[in-house]
């Protein structure tokens, strides 16, 4: 199929690269060719099968609106953005598109997030839960998107708030830990990703997933049925 990329930072190259492998075409648009989703006009898309979004909080919403005009699928993989979800959801599902978001597309962390919940009944039984995350000095969120989908999820799971800590050094890829402690022990568990390209297949198998479905997806809720 046809991918329309919107950005090419670190991880979109790597997204460009696997889809490529897997047999698809990619184009490329980037953010700098693309100001308030200028490029992004019926004409531009009429080919394109599903459109690929990591660029920025500023930019997704206008990205998302033109593709939905355009009657296009798009998998976004960009975060800090989720507090426009609900209006983004109501147009996607009025226009009879689809959308697909993720705070990570990372199968990895889709199974990490899936223990921890589990694992939060620990918080019912006297442990103190902790949340840390690590990523390289460049990211411009904090906390991660995946550190709040962890809080959000161990919090439904439990009731209970968790702190997180964030850190940012270095050119650390992605680290996510969750600590429990009590008075007679403590568990750790963790996700440490060694490189982006786990978060690039995710999303590239993702967007196989969507092309031709109608509605709004959490990459969350589907990445066992890929």
């Amino acid at each position: 199929m046809v991918i329309l990329l919107l950005g090419y930072g670190k991880t979109g190259s790597i997204v460009a690269e696997v889809a490529r492998e897997r047999g698809h075409e990619v184009r490329v648009v980037r953010s700098s060719e693309n100001v308030n989703a200028s490029a992004l006009t019926p004409e531009s898309l009429r080919d394109v099968d599903v459109v690929v979004d990591f660029t920025t909080p500023q930019a997704v919403t206008n990205n998302v609106e033109a593709c939905v005009r355009s009657g296009k699928e798009i998998v976004v993989g960009t975060t800090a953005w989720h507090s426009e979800l609900p209006r983004i959801r109501e147009l996607v599902q009025s226009a009879g598109t689809g959308l697909l978001y993720a705070s990570n597309f990372s199968i990895g962390v889709n199974l990490f997030l899936e223990v921890a919940r589990i694992s939060a009944i620990a918080l019912k039984h006297g442990y103190f839960g902790q949340i840390f995350e690590r990523h390289h000095a460049h990211k411009k969120d904090a906390p991660s998107g995946t550190a709040l989908s962890l809080q959000e999820i161990i919090h439904k799971a439990s009731g209970a708030e968790v702190e997180i800590t964030s850190f940012r050094e270095g050119e650390v890829v992605g680290m996510h830990e969750l600590v429990y402690e009590s008075a007679e022990d403590d568990i750790y568990l963790c996700h440490d990703a060694k490189s982006r390209r786990g978060f690039a297949l995710g999303a590239v198998r993702g967007a196989e997933w969507i092309r031709g479905k109608k509605g709004v997806y959490d990459f969350r809720d589907i990445w066992q049925r890929l």
